[in-house]
């Protein structure tokens, strides 16, 4: 009669965990009845009972886009796989080179004296005093301090010494860029608006689309789980969460899409993925917490002959296992949460073998 009453309450639980639509991280093996060793058992546990829903993602560098520069010719170029910090050179047109600077603003206007304010001259400001030619305060006003600031900073690098910086002359960046690809090679012209390479972030972050059913799941600061190749599990942070969009088709006559929800994770320690550049990666979202419950195996449920479920309770000193009525709550990882008169954390309960 146990073995009856272990494979129909197996049987059971896989059902539950299957009617949740939920993939979990511990998966309960099912094992057959022959193999279960009648003296095998377990403890009861409390604590946190988390379930988890898996998603496939794609890692890769952060931020990546294409980046143009004015017409002319382009003349050299970062090389792809490169890093460019603050002042290094993306490419050049014409033999003139576009530096890098910091600040999220991008250029829209010509830097020179008489130019109205504003925090694109503050952020210009800022990076040439970081790189050592600008020693005021850094303000949204050009005056003759900024004029001279350029100017000792043409002249270390070989410009013209103008004192104005020139639409394009510049790429404003939050930080320091990596290049991922180029997409002209030296001697192709340039015009505005064509891209010239294709750069990014150094940090990384996973690509995640979600399924409108799933949209809960995307919530910005919600902590994830990322298993990269290998099977190496890292820690990440939800941080953007995009409006739900139907992908393109992919050509004439294909049925649309689904709905999705496009979710980005940026890597808690990317360190971790240093040495990847891209890959599919699996994503662990917590969709339900179950906080401070006792908690058994899912092999240590009985189906009880009158109904519902119970649990063997090993008696002491060798005494026969006593069948004690529980109720069951949430499934995940291989653990049911469970209550019942008598049972308590560190209850010994006979359970499949494991």
């Amino acid at each position: 009669m146990r073995k009856l009453w272990i494979a129909v309450a197996a049987t059971v639980a896989v059902a539950g965990l299957a009617a949740t639509g939920l993939v979990l991280l511990r998966p309960a093996p099912a094992a057959p009845v022959e193999e279960r060793a009648p003296g095998a058992t377990a403890k009861v546990e409390q604590g946190d009972l988390v379930e988890r829903t898996l998603v496939q993602g794609s890692l890769g560098y952060a931020g990546e886009r294409a980046i143009s520069g004015g017409a002319g010719t382009l003349t050299s170029r970062a090389k792809p796989g490169s890093m460019v910090d603050l002042g290094g050179e993306l490419f050049a047109i014409d033999n003139s080179p576009v530096a890098l600077f910091r600040g999220p603003l991008p250029q829209w206007r010509s830097f020179e004296l008489g130019m109205t304010n504003g925090p694109d001259v503050q952020q210009l400001e800022a990076s040439l005093g970081e790189l050592g030619y600008f020693w005021g305060g850094a303000d949204e006003i050009f005056d003759d301090n900024t004029r001279i600031g350029i100017r000792l900073w043409q002249e270390a690098t070989g410009r013209p010494v103008t004192g104005e910086i020139g639409l394009g002359e510049i790429f404003f960046a939050p930080g320091s860029l990596r290049v991922a690809s180029a997409e002209l090679e030296p001697g192709a012209a340039t015009a505005p608006g064509t891209p010239i390479l294709r750069v990014s972030e150094l940090g990384k972050s996973v690509s995640v689309e979600l399924k409108l059913a799933q949209q809960r799941l995307g919530v910005v600061g919600a902590k994830v789980e990322v298993e990269l190749p290998g099977g190496v599990k890292t820690p990440g942070t939800v941080t953007a969460v995009e409006p739900p969009r139907t992908p393109e088709k992919q050509g004439d006559g294909a049925p649309e899409s689904p709905a999705i929800v496009p979710v980005t994770v940026t890597l808690d320690t990317p360190e971790d993925a240093a040495d990847i550049d891209r890959a599919s990666v699996r994503i662990a979202f917590t969709s339900e917490t179950r906080e401070n419950v006792l908690s058994v195996p899912v092999g240590a449920l009985l189906a009880l002959p009158g109904g519902g479920y119970g649990l063997e309770v090993v008696g002491p000193d060798g005494a026969e296992p006593q069948q004690v009525p529980v109720e069951t709550g949430m499934f995940a990882g291989g653990m049911v949460e469970v209550s019942g008169e008598g049972i308590k954390a560190g209850t010994e309960v006979v359970t499949a073998a494991s």
